[in-house]
């Protein structure tokens, strides 16, 4: 091949790999949250089978009730934990606070700069966990769950969507990212088999038919 038909073609290869990039800069999560790995959905299926069916109950509900934001390690809370954990070259300052980063919720699929755009989302909100068998639970129990970085049950998303969900179960609501949709579920039977909370026919039924397509 003569070498100008080589050095034109090179610069082709390069120039699509450029294209390549540029596309991947300005499509892709600059960030991807790190909740922990849930179970799979065969394993989810089994433990919502083994879930007490009962109607819900919020009496005497109270957030205050649910200790969080507890301090985790030296000046860093639990959120400040999730932020560093689900964000990319997250920046704190000496009071752990986030001052520089990038987040990528996956709820919604948008990417944020700036720590106040993000909530800590309880996938398992206070309120539904209190509706389904926290209400017996002790002070510390209670604390244990509002803290949880063990379990699928804290991640860093979009605050105004999860506001939106405020304490909505999945049979009334879903993430939009319809691609989210068997992790989201397969968390929530985690959680909800873990601490031995029951779960309302509507839910279930929602639960059973997202598991039975991922």
């Amino acid at each position: 091949m003569p070498k100008v038909y080589a050095r034109r073609r090179l610069s082709l290869v390069a120039a699509f790999a450029g294209l390549i990039a540029m596309v991947g800069l300005f499509n892709g999560p600059t960030a991807s949250a790190a909740l922990p790995t849930p179970v799979s959905a065969a394993t989810a299926r089994t433990y919502l089978a083994s879930l007490t069916v009962a109607t819900e109950d919020r009496t005497g509900y109270n957030r205050d009730l649910f200790n969080h934001w507890i301090t985790i390690s030296g000046t860093c809370n639990t959120r400040e934990t999730v932020l560093k954990r689900d964000g990319s070259n997250v920046v704190t300052d000496s009071a752990c606070a986030s001052t520089s980063g990038s987040w990528y919720s996956v709820y919604d699929g948008a990417t944020w700069t700036a720590a106040s755009d993000v909530d800590i989302d309880h996938l398992v909100p206070l309120a539904e966990a209190w509706d389904s068998g926290a209400d017996s639970w002790s002070s510390s129990q209670r604390q244990a769950f509002a803290n949880d970085l063990t379990r699928p049950q804290l991640i860093a998303v979009t605050d105004n969507v999860n506001q939106s969900k405020g304490d909505q179960d999945p049979a009334t609501w879903m993430p939009s990212r319809t691609t989210y949709a068997c992790t989201y579920v397969r968390a929530w039977v985690q959680v909800k088999y873990y601490y031995d909370l029951s779960v309302d026919s509507a839910e279930k039924s929602k639960l059973s038919s997202v598991l039975s397509g991922c």
